[in-house]
């Protein structure tokens, strides 16, 4: 009797620490399987996260470069028309024949026409351009990009700097074009005014543009030399 009851006893008391093991076990895969489950959803979101910054980095560096280039094209046309219109200017100032001198006259006009838009049409670019290379700071923290974005945030800046003071210098050299006239009894071109403001103004444009545009050149000759990797890797 007693061994039966040991017997039966032993059977019993195996039965229950299998039992205790399984649930135990069955236990901690649960546990293990939510772990996995919370692991792979925020993995999940952190890589959805990570993807939706780069494509959001890239789209916005993207249209800042194309907006740049605008803005560059835009200026590249400005400056052709106002060197052209310069040069008429120029040519009228010391033209010795009235008719030949309203020819220059008229062409230096015309130029200055041509280029004033063009200026405008840069300001606007390099200020939207200047705009999206700061959004695009938001989708990065990596001081490689963020430090390289800068350097095209002033170089935008510039820009709209230069588009600006060679408008300034594009009107007040059309204001002079108009003045222009020729003096029947010296034989020579005259103002039909005083043009003492127009000329300062003019001057002061021309001198802010060529100290904007070496700071300009500074920006971008950074840009191009700077360096996304280091050489000892």
């Amino acid at each position: 009797m007693v061994r039966v009851f040991s017997r039966n006893m032993f059977i019993m008391l195996l039965a229950i620490m299998i039992g205790a093991i399984l649930i135990t076990f069955f236990a901690a895969d649960i546990i293990n399987r939510s772990k996995i489950e919370t692991l792979t959803t925020e993995h999940k979101a952190e890589i959805t996260d990570i993807s939706s910054k780069s494509e959001n980095f890239t789209s916005h560096f993207l249209k800042s470069s194309v907006l740049l280039d605008q803005a560059r094209g835009d200026l590249a046309f400005g400056n052709y028309h106002f060197d052209l219109a310069f040069l008429w200017y120029n040519s009228a100032l010391a033209e010795k024949d009235n008719s030949t001198m309203q020819l220059y006259k008229t062409r230096g006009i015309d130029n200055c026409t041509s280029a004033l838009p063009n200026y405008i049409y840069s300001d606007y670019n390099y200020k939207d351009a200047k705009s999206y290379f700061n959004e695009t700071k938001l989708f990065t923290t990596k001081n490689l990009y963020l430090d390289i974005l800068n350097l095209y945030i002033c170089l935008t800046a510039s820009g709209s700097n230069l588009s600006i003071l060679r408008y300034n210098a594009t009107l007040s050299l059309m204001y002079l074009l108009e003045n222009l006239t020729f003096d029947q009894l010296t034989g020579g071109v005259v103002y039909m005014e005083n043009v003492t403001d127009l000329l300062m103004s003019f001057n002061s444009a021309v001198e802010g543009y060529n100290n904007e545009l070496e700071q300009y050149n500074n920006y971008q000759g950074a840009i191009d030399e700077y360096e996304f990797f280091e050489e000892e890797r």
